[in-house]
């Protein structure tokens, strides 16, 4: 499964690259595509509607809330394109839903991707200059591993909770 946000030529690139690899559309970065073609006054009742699609754990209730807020939004003109946007990546930023539920939020936006970037970027200015390609593979498989232990960890709560 890659998440990535929509742009045309990163998908056909992970398209050629990744032959019969699923795609998942960021949905924090889809949700804010559609918001961005609201009005800006009184949408938050709309907001929270949409937000509501998502946070989900079954894909027939995303359909369902889709539908519904289709239905109850769809005459309103102001937000025409925004439920255009809506229609057409909606079966992009589901993909997550395939997967177990435990692991919904971990894959359903970039945001952790973005925020382990963010981490080797830090610890990469610490060191500014590596003597050898090998030195920065190591800094960015620590910082994985400190992640996979974290991530771990987190799921092994989830579990003994539930």
């Amino acid at each position: 499964l890659i998440i990535s946000d929509a742009h045309k030529g990163l998908k056909a690139a992970i398209g050629k690259e990744f032959v019969g690899s699923a795609w998942q559309r960021c949905t924090v970065h889809f949700k804010k595509n559609i918001i961005t073609h609201m009005p800006k006054k009184e949408m938050d009742e709309v907001k929270i509607a949409l937000k509501r699609i998502f946070e989900v754990a079954k894909v027939e209730d995303a359909r369902k809330y889709k539908t519904e807020f289709i239905e109850k939004y769809g005459d309103n003109s102001k937000l025409a394109k925004a439920i255009e946007i809506l229609e057409d990546g909606f079966e992009d930023a589901i993909q997550y839903l395939d997967e177990k539920p435990m692991f919904h939020k971990h894959i359903r936006s970039t945001n952790s991707l973005e925020r382990i970037n963010g981490e080797v970027r830090r610890r990469e200015q610490v060191i500014r200059i590596f003597p050898n390609t090998q030195s920065a593979f190591r800094l960015i498989g620590a910082v994985l591993m400190d992640y996979a232990e974290e991530v771990g960890k987190r799921i092994i709560k989830e579990k003994e909770e539930d």
